[in-house]
């Protein structure tokens, strides 16, 4: 949860789906603005695997590519904002946006953060670290996190839960190059980007059943904004 907050639950995770194929197309067409082949593009041919992972619609995927690459005549104005605050409680939130009207973005921003604290750039981001974040699973039994994330150069990991993805954090200039190296050390890359991670999460066994539950339907409000990519939160775990 301190790396990047994810909905929990069934219901959830059954909507999410197409929320998640929106939030992959607006990042294959920010990637592509830079050339629309994945070998000659390391940002694009990432975003392309994790898309390939979750089974977004090939002709969905090639549209986002064509559009961002400036082959379909359409114009792509995407403007990437980062809001920064305090959920309720006092916990840290990081919520990253791409959108194509700012105007619209930031009253909605001030809006949603009514229940917790909005704050300005700088407030809370100087407690997280700009890290490379690399999702793996092992692909073979053995397959043993630490000596991969040592072997890929990776600068730490933390293991799966319950048999998960491992999470591989790099130095943002190395996430290609790690994402790279860890099939040869027995974990398929599940997804890779650059994100922000706690300095001094809190635990959430300090927080209260109900106070926890607060948390958990604030972040679930940001999360639900079509603007909104990344919500990267202050919590251990």
């Amino acid at each position: 949860m301190g790396a990047q907050w994810k909905a929990k639950g069934k219901e959830l995770a059954a909507n999410a789906k197409g929320k998640l194929f929106g939030r992959l197309a607006k990042d294959i067409m920010i990637a592509a603005r830079a050339g629309a082949d994945p070998a000659g593009n390391s940002r694009l041919r990432l975003v392309l695997e994790q898309a390939r992972k979750v089974s977004m619609p090939k002709e969905t995927l090639e549209r986002a590519i064509k559009k961002g690459a400036g082959l379909t005549g359409e114009a792509v104005h995407f403007e990437h904002v980062m809001y920064e605050g305090f959920a309720p409680h006092r916990v840290a939130v990081m919520v990253e946006c791409l959108t194509d009207n700012v105007n619209r973005t930031a009253p909605e921003m001030r809006v949603l953060f009514r229940k917790g604290q909005i704050g300005t750039s700088g407030s809370v981001s100087w407690d997280f670290d700009h890290v490379g974040m690399i999702e793996a699973e092992p692909a073979a039994a053995g397959a043993d996190a630490e000596v991969a994330a040592i072997e890929a150069g990776a600068q730490d990991f933390e293991p799966g839960e319950d048999g998960g993805p491992a999470l591989f954090l790099t130095d943002p200039t190395d996430l290609d190059i790690v994402s790279r190296a860890l099939p040869a050390h027995g974990f398929t890359v599940v997804s890779a980007k650059l994100g922000y991670k706690p300095k001094n999460p809190i635990d959430p066994a300090s927080l209260s059943a109900a106070d926890l539950e607060e948390v958990e339907a604030f972040l679930a409000a940001i999360d639900g904004n079509d603007d909104v990519q990344n919500v990267y939160v202050g919590l251990a775990g």
